[in-house]
């Protein structure tokens, strides 16, 4: 079942949900930038972005090898982005991002209930080519730290990213029954590309 905005902020006023800085305003309908849509919350880009390095010679992936905080660490350099400098992302270019804010969502056995969520892009910069966190969208409960988007502006025009831009959607859903805790890869990261 997916969570209503008056649920989300439910959720989070019960501790269920923890978002960091919580979403202002509190309620939903109280303001101009309220960041509650009817059944989603936007989060906002944070100021560090990954990059690929250049190649010097051509790089082959294996997928199956794992390991992608390693991969991430030599394939990609961070930058910092501010109102002032944003990030120009070109056509056709892929780069990581995070939220602004960090998400948890506590595994709550004795409440016999836990939460998931999905981030989703904007579908109005979805319009001009900029595509958010499209391969992997799902935050599995027991999930703490920022969350690595996956940017890519397959439109015919630069886009610029600037922090604190609304970029994605958290939609939250219950989960069925309580689930065994398997620590991910991406645990309490704070960086693109997973780093910690």
């Amino acid at each position: 079942m997916i969570l209503s905005n008056e649920a989300i902020q439910a959720a989070i006023d019960e501790g269920r949900l923890v978002i960091t800085p919580e979403p202002l305003p509190r309620r939903p309908g109280t303001g101009d930038e309220c960041p509650y849509q009817t059944s989603a919350v936007d989060l906002r880009l944070g100021n560090e972005i990954s990059v690929y390095r250049e190649p010097g010679i051509p790089v082959t992936v294996d997928l199956t090898a794992g390991r992608f905080r390693e991969y991430a660490a030599a394939a990609m350099e961070p930058r910092t982005i501010t109102t002032s400098q944003p990030w120009i992302l070109e056509p056709n270019t892929f780069i990581l991002g995070r939220t602004h804010e960090r998400v948890a969502l506590p595994l709550q056995a004795a409440l016999n209930r836990s939460l998931a969520a999905r981030v989703e892009g904007k579908s109005s910069y979805a319009r001009c080519g900029l595509l958010v966190h499209f391969t992997a969208p799902t935050i599995h409960a027991g999930f703490e730290g920022t969350v690595t988007l996956e940017i890519i502006n397959l439109g015919k025009y630069k886009i610029s990213l600037r922090p604190l831009m609304p970029i994605c959607q958290l939609i939250i859903e219950e989960v069925g029954g309580i689930p065994f805790r398997n620590e991910g890869q991406f645990q309490g990261q704070s960086r693109p590309g997973g780093q910690s």
